[in-house]
């Protein structure tokens, strides 16, 4: 039967959560690392000009002006409000997973009668550390295998790409798992196949490995972007385990 008071406590404290966790990571955003992205895009659209000059000539243009129609949002107010939206979104799906985490382990520790004083669901530090598990999951792990990329640069086909990163997600959720909560040698040794397997199959590679100038700005990119997911899953941790307490 559906505990139908926990589920709405697990989507409410997600959804506010979400939402300011969301903000934060899109002004963040705006002052990190949409200027990297501004510069790749200036350099990418020269690319794709140049590239487009050399190979139409004499060669009709109707793909080109296809590719030029589809609707963008413009920059400033419009671009920043949807970059927000899609954060919002993005942050509440995330908050879902963490706050039903975050539940399943505080109603454990109460069906074991373990001690207050050495588990509280209501402090921040606990909200840190379940923040850094996301973190660590959902970016550090397929990041080491899948840098994020920056607009025009040479990727490995969309489909390879996202079967390598959700493998690399659930085996590394699992093994964080068995290592921070099997008490057992075997289940702990278990953990660190499954953190390591991703890697020994190897992230997908692109299909040409082309040198641009786009690679002096992939560094500062990666930087930046690893800044700004440190701040979105830590600060989203702390505020689930404030709303969580809030929601009773």
């Amino acid at each position: 039967m559906i505990n139908w008071s926990a589920f709405k406590r697990i989507v409410a404290t997600a959804t506010f959560s979400g939402i300011l966790a969301g903000l934060l990571l899109t002004a963040v955003q705006q002052l990190q690392i949409k200027p990297i992205i501004s510069q790749a895009e200036v350099y990418e659209q020269a690319t794709a000009a140049k590239i487009s000059v050399s190979n139409n000539h004499g060669h009709d243009d109707t793909d080109h002006d296809h590719h030029s129609n589809v609707w963008q949002p413009a920059d400033g107010a419009e671009r920043t409000a949807f970059t927000a939206l899609a954060n919002i979104s993005l942050a509440i799906g995330f908050g879902l997973f963490l706050t039903a985490a975050f539940s399943l382990r505080v109603n454990s520790k109460k069906k074991a009668n373990d001690s207050p004083a050495n588990y509280k669901a209501d402090d921040w530090r606990a909200g840190l550390l379940w923040g850094l598990a996301g973190y660590v999951v959902f970016f550090v792990t397929p990041s080491l295998g899948l840098p994020p990329e920056l607009p025009g640069a040479q990727s490995a086909p969309l489909h390879d790409r996202q079967l390598w990163w959700l493998l690399t997600v659930l085996m590394s959720a699992t093994s964080l798992y068995l290592l921070v909560f099997v008490k057992q040698v075997g289940f702990k040794v278990l953990g660190l196949v499954l953190i390591v397997t991703p890697y020994i199959i190897g992230a997908p590679e692109p299909l040409m490995h082309a040198a641009t100038a786009l690679e002096e700005l992939a560094s500062t990119f990666i930087q930046a972007t690893a800044i700004a997911n440190a701040l979105f899953w830590l600060s989203l941790g702390v505020l689930v385990s404030y709303f969580y307490k809030i929601f009773k």
